[in-house]
């Protein structure tokens, strides 16, 4: 009776696999991570150079219906060395649930959202960790000053709700995204909205731009961006990135209180792969308006290379913050 029922449970399970496809993707990375102290953090004693490592597992599942409708949803575990949530042990997050047909998919729950996912938007990020200082006070917040949502790695406020659109043609993607940090009504919280188009021609020309109302929730913080990339050779691209954030305020940058909105940022950027095909140099410049707690300076630049091992790369860049601050970074990451 015994062996029946196990040779029943495992029909049943593997007729469930066939029926649907599920995979794991994702990445790691190691490597050191070195930031030149404030004079507070070296009065602390704070070590400068440290270990960073990130293990990001992407678990999908999808099936298809008989008239070719595609269903599937996501869940991510991440761990990340020193963070805060996911530091002591690795993550999950909310999940999303999405449905494809004929170049349109809509998302539910923890959605990509429309500014976060704009093509270009991370364009200036370098090495092995991605990261950059173009659009944000300082490399340790490497991303894009603004405060808008994001699909999240970790878990949230279990009453928020996103829904995304994504709509592909050829070489156009358009998207539309809505997030609600509070479904019940209960908080005074804003309804985030955003939009968001890339368009690539001739696989030479990049153009990408979004903008999004009352990110984070936050009522009149509308953010701005757009950036273009050329190719000028197979081997070099030159882009130029443009964000206006003159509506975002952060109550604190780096734990030091600030009133100041974080302005508007240009910033240049480029790359050139070598002959090798396997060694790419990138860099950036940017020059930032805003006048906000901790800054320095008006311009911040990195520089960075990656060398390709087919399957993993290993990485290394240094950066110059609008602190003033000095940042640099090597390590490895592999794709799963």
């Amino acid at each position: 009776m015994k062996k029946a029922l196990l040779a029943t449970t495992a029909l049943m399970l593997s007729a469930g696999i066939a029926a649907a496809d599920v995979k794991i993707s994702g990445y790691g990375r190691t490597g050191i991570i070195y930031y030149e102290n404030t004079a507070a953090q070296d009065a602390l004693g704070l070590n400068e150079t440290q270990v960073i490592s990130r293990l990001r597992m992407n678990i999908d599942a999808s099936t298809e219906t008989d008239s070719g409708v595609e269903f599937g949803a996501r869940f991510r575990l991440q761990w990340d060395q020193n963070h805060a949530d996911r530091g002591g042990a690795a993550a999950t997050n909310p999940g999303k649930i999405w449905v494809r047909a004929q170049g349109l998919t809509v998302e539910v729950g923890n959605v990509d959202t429309a500014m976060d996912s704009a093509r270009l938007i991370y364009a200036t990020d370098l090495g092995s960790y991605d990261r950059s200082g173009a659009f944000n006070p300082s490399v340790d917040l490497s991303g894009f000053a603004g405060g808008f949502f994001a699909y999240s790695a970790q878990d949230y406020a279990i009453t928020r709700v996103g829904v995304a659109a994504i709509y592909s043609i050829d070489d156009l993607t358009v998207r539309a995204s809505y997030v609600n940090p509070d479904q019940t009504g209960l908080t005074s919280v804003e309804k985030e909205l955003g939009i968001s188009a890339d368009y690539k021609w001739n696989d030479r020309l990049e153009l990408s731009g979004a903008y999004t109302n009352n990110a984070g929730g936050i009522d009149g913080n509308d953010l701005y961006f757009v950036g273009a990339r050329y190719a000028v050779l197979e081997n070099a691209r030159i882009g130029l990135n443009y964000a206006n954030a003159d509506d975002f305020v952060p109550a604190t940058i780096g734990g030091v209180a600030n009133t100041e909105a974080f302005g508007q940022t240009f910033a240049l950027y480029g790359d050139y792969t070598l002959a090798d095909g396997l060694t790419n140099i990138e860099a950036y410049v940017a020059n930032n308006d805003g006048d906000w707690a901790t800054k320095e300076t008006d311009n911040a630049f990195g520089i960075g290379v990656n060398y390709d091992l087919g399957g993993a790369r290993l990485g290394a860049s240094i950066h110059r913050d609008y602190r003033e601050l000095v940042s640099a970074d090597a390590g490895v990451r592999c794709e799963f």
